[in-house]
């Protein structure tokens, strides 16, 4: 069996296994969740001050997460106000708010995977035991059973080497039984910004994480992850809007439902909303959250298993695709899963005879002969394609 060949079956395997997921947008089961449209696709910002609500609205955000000391009547109602919903924690205050539909998800906790702080001075212990984390969840759940409930798990999701989880580092079988503590599993990496050799540059991290968790989560609740678009602590580093788009993507495609932008910034100086100091980073975020939302109803489709092989002729870049159909179109979402050059030949199922393949926003088309058609990607290239 050739190399070309087995990394087929391999990429034919993998689609395969994303498509057991959860159907995005299926919020229906929870009376004040998040809006049960095939139009609304989670795009969120991590702990914003709600008074800069209205322009993450322009930037195509629709989601909050986390309020600093909150919820409080100011927040919500400044959240309203731009049209803006929140996902917060159900302490004492969240509870008096739950009749505001402004809430749409209640927040369990952030990174309680890894090693947690014994005070100032007093270095770290273990993480928080899963089964504590299951026990909160049941508890919020008791408390208002009508929302969902978002765990955000740390780095260690897709990188098993993670000292910051200390006596719990190389125990990916925490895992599944930390996300038995939710009802959206999430978590964060930030490959671009990274200071370890092991992850630094390497996106495909991102990937891994939201794979493992759909797997870990057996398909059955929606995965969500962050992204990074700042410095955080690197002063020297920070991803590229050309690698911003291709983390978004390359999670869409592995079966996350739900994106959390992390727009903070330690390095040169703090900045809680570097996003939006940064003109090329936020009309870029922008671009990429627009066409999210044209393609929602397409992106809250069931994927089609096996729809697609996909193989490169360079083995080093193996390509990433997922297929839908929607309204008599079929859409293929392929991305280049390493930082190099690669020529990708991409064969649908069941699209006989010659037709024009639409590269989304590239403005450009391609042909396909009895569903066989190639391109070629650069670097952690995105190519978004529809045939009608």
């Amino acid at each position: 069996m050739t190399r070309r060949c087995s990394l087929m079956i391999v990429l034919l395997v993998c689609v395969a296994a994303l498509t057991a997921g959860a159907r995005a947008g299926d919020y229906a089961k929870w009376k004040n969740g998040p809006p049960d449209d095939e139009g609304f696709f989670p795009i969120s910002v991590w702990l914003q001050n709600p008074a800069r609500a209205a322009r993450y609205k322009e930037a195509g955000i629709n989601t909050y997460v986390g309020l600093w000391r909150g919820p409080t009547a100011q927040q919500l109602a400044d959240l309203k106000e731009a049209g803006m919903k929140v996902i917060c924690h159900q302490n004492k205050a969240g509870l008096e708010y739950a009749d505001d539909p402004t809430i749409i998800g209640w927040m369990h906790g952030d990174e309680p995977d890894n090693a947690q702080s014994l005070g100032p001075g007093k270095g770290y212990g273990p993480p928080i035991a899963p089964e504590k984390i299951v026990d909160g969840y049941r508890r919020i759940r008791e408390a208002d059973p009508t929302r969902p409930v978002l765990l955000n798990l740390g780095q260690g999701v897709a990188w098993d080497g993670w000292h910051g989880r200390g006596v719990r580092t190389n125990h990916p079988e925490d895992y599944p039984q930390y996300v038995k503590g939710c009802d959206i599993a999430s978590f964060d990496i930030y490959p671009a910004a990274h200071d370890k050799p092991q992850v630094a540059g390497n996106l495909w991290y991102v990937a891994k994480g939201v794979e493992r968790l759909v797997q870990w989560t057996e398909g059955k609740k929606p995965v969500w992850n962050c992204i990074e678009c700042t410095r955080i602590h690197n002063p020297n580093r920070k991803a590229t809007p050309h690698e911003v788009r291709c983390e978004v993507w390359m999670s869409i495609i592995h079966g996350s439902m739900g994106l959390i932008y992390f727009v903070h910034e330690w390095e040169p100086r703090f900045n809680e909303s570097a996003l939006l100091s940064d003109s090329g980073m936020l009309s870029a975020v922008t671009a990429v959250n627009k066409r999210i939302a044209e393609l929602a109803p397409v992106l809250n489709s069931p994927t089609i298993a096996g729809g697609a092989a996909v193989s490169s002729d360079n083995n080093a870049v193996p390509i990433a695709s997922m297929v839908k159909k929607h309204a008599g179109a079929t859409y293929v979402f392929a991305v280049a899963m390493r930082g190099d050059k690669a020529i990708a030949t991409l064969t649908l199922q069941g699209l006989g005879g010659e037709r024009a393949v639409e590269v989304i926003g590239e403005n450009r088309i391609i042909t396909s002969q009895d569903g066989v058609f190639k391109d070629s990607f650069g670097p952690w290239d995105v190519h978004l394609y529809r045939i009608q």
